[in-house]
C-alpha cells in the first residue's frame, strides 16, 4: 500500500499549467512525472466537482448540482472508504470539503480544525475565506503531515481561482498565481519524493478568459493532472481522462476497495501498485 498526497489547485486550466509551472514541467521532461489532459465534469463548478473528484459519480447522481447545494454527501468518498479500511485521512482545504465529509454547515469556530478518528476526514484544518494565502494553506496540510502521517493526504489551495474571477485566465494575474503554486510545490514536492509518497496533482475546473466557469467550453473544464511515484510511468500522455476516473484511481494507489458506484477509466501508463 503507497501513501497518497492529491492536490486539487482550485480553478486551475490546462493551459495556462503546461505554459506557466515550470517545476511542474521539469519533472515531466526530465522523466519524473506524467502529465495528462482531464475533461472535468458539469456543470463545470466548485462544490459539484469536489463531490465529482472525491466520489467518482456525477451530480445526476449525487445531487450535487450546484454551489448553493451545502449537506453532507449520500456518496462513498475516498475519505470514507480509507478510513473504514483503517487509514488515515487528513485535509487541508476549503470549508466547502469539510460540509460535504464530516459536518454541514460549517461552524467557522468549531470546524476550522478537526480531528476525530470517527469522521471520514479524521485530521482538517479548513479555511472560508477565498483570499486564505496558498502560502498558509500548504503550511497547514504540512503539519498535519508531519504530526499524523495520513495514509491519504488532500491539499486544496484558493489561490489561482481567486485571482481567476478577479482578472480572467488569461491575465498575467493568473498566469502569476499559478507561478506562485508551482513554486511552493517545488519547495515540498522533493521531500514527499523523497518519503515514498503517490503525488497527483490537479485541478476542479478551469477558468475562462473572462473570469468565470461553470460552462462547457476548454478553458473552464480542461485541466491538467500530474502524477508522481511509482505508480503512473512518466511522461506526456495524449488520451483525454474523463474526471469521473479520479477517484477510481486514487483507491487503486492506496489498495483500497473501489466503490461500486464509482466508473473505473483508462489510464496510459498507470501501474497497479
Amino acid at each position: 500500500m503507497a501513501k497518497v498526497i492529491m492536490v486539487v489547485l482550485d480553478g486551475l486550466r490546462y493551459d495556462v499549467a503546461k505554459a506557466s509551472m515550470g517545476y511542474l514541467n521539469h519533472l515531466l521532461e526530465v522523466s519524473k512525472a506524467a502529465c495528462y489532459k482531464v475533461k472535468s465534469e458539469l456543470p463545470s463548478l466548485s462544490r459539484p466537482l469536489y463531490e465529482v473528484l472525491l466520489t467518482g459519480t456525477p451530480s445526476s447522481v449525487n445531487g450535487i448540482t450546484g454551489n448553493q447545494t451545502v449537506r453532507l454527501s449520500n456518496q462513498k468518498s475516498i475519505f470514507h472508504i480509507a478510513s473504514e479500511q483503517g487509514l488515515i485521512t487528513a485535509a487541508a482545504a476549503y470549508y466547502w470539503v469539510s460540509e460535504l465529509y464530516n459536518r454541514a454547515p460549517f461552524d467557522r469556530i468549531e470546524d476550522r480544525e478537526q480531528h476525530d478518528s470517527k469522521q471520514a476526514i479524521q485530521h482538517g484544518k479548513f479555511y472560508f475565506d477565498d483570499t486564505y494565502p496558498d502560502t498558509h494553506l500548504f503550511a497547514d496540510a504540512e503539519v498535519l503531515r508531519r504530526q499524523h502521517d495520513p495514509d491519504f493526504l488532500y491539499i486544496h489551495p484558493m489561490g489561482i481561482d481567486d485571482i481567476g474571477h478577479r482578472y480572467g485566465g488569461s491575465s498575467k494575474e493568473y498566469r502569476g498565481k499559478a507561478m506562485e503554486a508551482d513554486s511552493i510545490l517545488a519547495s515540498l514536492l522533493p521531500l514527499w519524493m523523497e518519503q515514498g509518497y503517490e503525488i497527483v496533482i490537479t485541478s476542479d475546473h478551469g477558468m475562462s478568459d473572462e473570469g468565470q466557469h461553470g460552462g462547457i467550453t476548454p478553458e473552464e473544464r480542461d485541466v491538467p493532472l500530474f502524477c508522481i511515484g511509482a505508480a503512473v510511468k512518466p511522461g506526456l500522455y495524449d488520451e483525454v481522462i474523463p474526471q469521473l476516473g479520479m477517484a477510481p484511481l486514487i483507491c487503486q494507489m492506496l489498495a483500497i476497495p473501489v466503490d461500486a458506484g464509482m466508473k473505473r477509466e483508462s489510464f496510459p501508463g498507470f501501474n497497479q501498485i
